[in-house]
């Protein structure tokens, strides 16, 4: 089911987004989140109406990866076939791949990241909500948003005004001594570090705009390649300062169990 990177121009993955994908951390050769990546791809199977690859399948580049870090992205499309947006009744999906070596930025683990809020809202839709498909455009477009390399990440809300997540990873905060991260019934991404400190920390989703932010005591952002980013400082879209925070245990309490799932270092050892 894998095939080389060359993409037909009749693959539906590429003329239309029909298909998902996957972005794992593997550390000296094992996936990490493996079993979140693997649930996380069969939900949007199930969704999208395709088959799930062999799990075999899905585990074939593994035998490629060295030591160190890499990232492997696994892409699935429909293939090809169908008629215009009509899908084929028997989709021949393609797998692809790709192993790249990989170097977190520990700064933004110690120093904590800037971020702002977007311009873009996120359109509702919540059949695709959590699933990881291939049709990204409206990230794409939010990430264009700014140029400058302080800032980090920028903050995506929806068509009402609620709080979704940033723009390639999931967002989290602590408000009145307990820990949120939006609700994401409606559109965004679930993040399988977001899936995994979920099932190991009392984690409530809420519908927040941005007041969750001014009353929040520590602010996150992570994902299951780059680890756990304390925000220190919240733009908005003109580039005014919104809040600051400073880092402090409740930021690196956070950060220690996310990374503990990782296998990052944890902030004693910073």
């Amino acid at each position: 089911m894998s095939e080389p990177a060359s993409w037909p121009l009749d693959d539906r993955g590429a003329a239309y987004g029909d298909g998902l994908f996957e972005t794992i951390l593997i550390r000296d050769g094992r996936p990490l989140l493996w079993d979140e990546h693997l649930a996380r791809l069969a939900r949007g199977c199930r969704v999208l109406g395709m088959p799930m690859p062999d799990e075999h399948d899905l585990a074939l580049p593994l035998a490629e990866a060295g030591a160190g870090l890499e990232v492997l992205k696994l892409m699935l499309t429909r293939g090809s076939g169908g008629r215009g947006y009509r899908p084929p009744a028997s989709p021949a999906p393609r797998l692809r791949w790709r192993l790249t070596s990989f170097a977190p930025d520990a700064s933004r683990w110690r120093l904590g990241v800037r971020v702002r809020h977007c311009r873009l809202r996120l359109a509702g839709q919540p059949l695709l909500a959590g699933i990881k498909h291939l049709n990204r455009l409206e990230n794409v477009l939010a990430r264009r948003e700014w140029g400058d390399d302080a800032i980090a990440e920028g903050l995506l809300s929806d068509e009402a005004g609620r709080l979704v997540e940033a723009t390639a990873m999931n967002l989290f905060w602590r408000r009145a001594g307990r820990l949120e991260t939006p609700s994401l019934a409606r559109c965004g991404v679930a993040g399988t570090l977001r899936e995994a400190l979920m099932s190991r920390v009392e984690i409530h989703e809420v519908e927040a705009g941005d007041e969750a932010l001014d009353d929040a005591e520590a602010v996150w952002l992570g994902n299951s390649v780059q680890g756990i980013w304390p925000v220190v400082r919240l733009d908005d879209m003109s580039g005014k300062v919104c809040r600051r925070w400073t880092l402090g245990g409740l930021h690196r309490h956070f950060q220690a169990e996310a990374h503990g799932v990782l296998g990052y270092p944890t902030p004693d050892a910073f």
